[in-house]
């Protein structure tokens, strides 16, 4: 038997594990799936030592980035966006690293367009945000970083006034504010100025209206949650292991 799992801190509610055993048991398939619940990366290489059998891994938030020492080798899309969330691993037990956080996101929200600007802010900093950089670096976009401190790659949640706002007509929450349990959270940024021309993406999906999303819907804007794009990343990474 074949095993699978996601790497994270937290992930109880993750959607990767009952993802996954639906579809081996829809399809047949003698594999398993696990949830490698860490509290530190460091705890890494002991999961591939005594997991015998696994084939691969999913790695979710806040790994994507501090995985990346323990690989022996990264696809070219996974070295360019700075992140992995899939994990191959070879019969000879090499580890070898891949986004499918940006074709998910990307085939997901072809449906909404056209927008009329190409333009965005990335709401976060870390490796899920580079994904998505990536993502609308390939569909033509001009884009902004928001984070909570001003850097030379990123605005602050501060600097965000009407023109910022009614200029950038995609926003994309990469952080985990409004994540279950805590759905009361949202990120931060002037509502008010959202109209029915923006469309904002929230990566979450657990729940699947965040109240991110339901600020924008009141404001008249297109919203859509992440679910979609986690199907279309899962499936992405199974024909990774499977290649």
């Amino acid at each position: 038997m074949s095993k699978f799992g996601l790497i994270g801190k937290n992930i109880d509610y993750s959607f990767s594990k009952t993802y996954f055993s639906e579809k081996f048991e829809r399809e047949n398939l003698f594999h398993s799936y696990e949830n490698f619940d860490i509290p530190s990366i460091e705890q890494f290489p002991k999961i591939i030592s005594e997991t015998p059998n696994l084939k691969g891994l999913n790695v979710t938030i806040p790994y994507k980035e501090e995985v990346i020492r323990f690989l022996n080798d990264l696809d070219e899309t996974a070295q360019k966006i700075g992140a992995v969330n899939t994990i191959k691993i070879s019969e000879n037990g090499k580890l070898k690293g891949f986004n499918t956080d940006f074709y998910g996101f990307q085939k997901s929200i072809e449906n909404f367009f056209p927008l009329k600007k190409k333009t965005a802010l990335i709401l976060g900093s870390g490796g899920a945000s580079k994904a998505i950089a990536y993502a609308l670096e390939n569909l033509g976009f001009d884009f902004k970083f928001v984070s909570r401190k001003d850097n030379s790659n990123s605005i602050n949640y501060q600097s965000l006034n009407q023109a910022l706002i009614e200029n950038h007509l995609l926003i994309v929450n990469c952080t985990p504010l409004g994540t279950f349990p805590n759905i009361h959270e949202y990120p931060p940024i002037p509502y008010a100025f959202i109209t029915e021309n923006h469309l904002l993406f929230d990566l979450i999906y657990n729940p699947a209206e965040t109240e991110f999303l339901k600020q924008g819907k009141i404001q008249g804007a297109k919203t859509a949650n992440g679910l979609k794009m986690l199907e279309l990343q899962a499936e992405k990474a199974w024909e990774i292991w499977n290649s």
